[in-house]
């Protein structure tokens, strides 16, 4: 079939068509970004079905059309089941794709990168057995993310007068996309807090390792110092972000 092509892709977000019908939003391995026609996914007997759940990565094979793509076969690579079971996953999850969907791009030249980064990020948050462990993998993926989409934070001199920080003072600046020191902090008027010396190192230990990494400041990580690297990055992708996000609010009430 001339007019088809295979992808794999993981469902980001989904939107009513018809009484039977369902636009999905996928972040594909080759493309990028791309949209789908799943015909006949609201029937009960539909051979799509489950398939086109948020959260599901699939192999897919689509027909090209002239303004939607349809999707034709889905096979479903993984489905991240034990994510399905726990309420924090399903939030840490659903914000990663946010992400996704809000910096992704249609024939995204990185896109076997980003497809590769969130795939690992959902395999890694369903196999986790415990909220530092999610959170980690989030952590992981918030500064990885940023340096695919060209945002990467600066961890190791003082935006302002440039010089090497090491365990002095510091200051983490969202608005300014990384650190400054104690003296120049004085001087900056954006929203800045106050992050110890070996809490920065544990930022840039997060940006270097992967998801089956641990290293010293990993393990020694407590869900606070996580929650609030967390949050730091969260504000900071925000500021960078070209579209709105909606699942911040609830990630909000799940970490009070």
């Amino acid at each position: 079939m001339q007019n088809s092509f295979v992808t794999d892709a993981i469902n980001l977000k989904s939107y009513n068509l018809s009484e039977s019908d369902k636009i999905i939003v996928m972040y594909s391995k080759e493309k990028g970004l791309i949209k789908g026609v799943a015909k006949g996914v609201k029937k009960p007997k539909s051979k799509l079905g489950a398939r086109m759940d948020l959260l599901v990565a699939n192999t897919l094979m689509l027909h090209k059309g002239r303004n939607l793509d349809t999707i034709c076969q889905a096979e479903v690579v993984n489905s991240f089941y034990k994510t399905r079971q726990d309420m924090d996953k399903i939030c840490y999850s659903m914000y990663v794709t946010e992400v996704v969907h809000n910096f992704g791009i249609e024939e995204d030249p990185c896109s076997q990168t980003i497809y590769n980064l969130l795939y690992k990020t959902l395999n890694t948050i369903s196999g986790a057995e415990s909220k530092v462990e999610i959170l980690i993998a989030v952590i992981k993926f918030q500064l990885k993310m940023m340096i695919e989409s060209g945002f990467s934070i600066e961890l190791d001199s003082c935006l302002c007068c440039h010089e090497t920080l090491e365990e002095e003072t510091m200051f983490f600046v969202p608005n300014l996309g990384g650190i400054v020191c104690e003296n120049c902090a004085k001087h900056v008027h954006y929203n800045k807090k106050q992050i110890p010396h070996k809490l920065r190192d544990f930022f840039k230990q997060m940006a270097i390792n992967d998801f089956d990494e641990k290293g010293e400041y990993e393990t020694k990580a407590t869900e606070k110092v996580c929650i609030v690297t967390f949050e730091a990055l969260k504000e900071y992708i925000i500021l960078k972000s070209p579209k709105k996000f909606k699942s911040t609010n609830i990630l909000q009430e799940v970490n009070i």
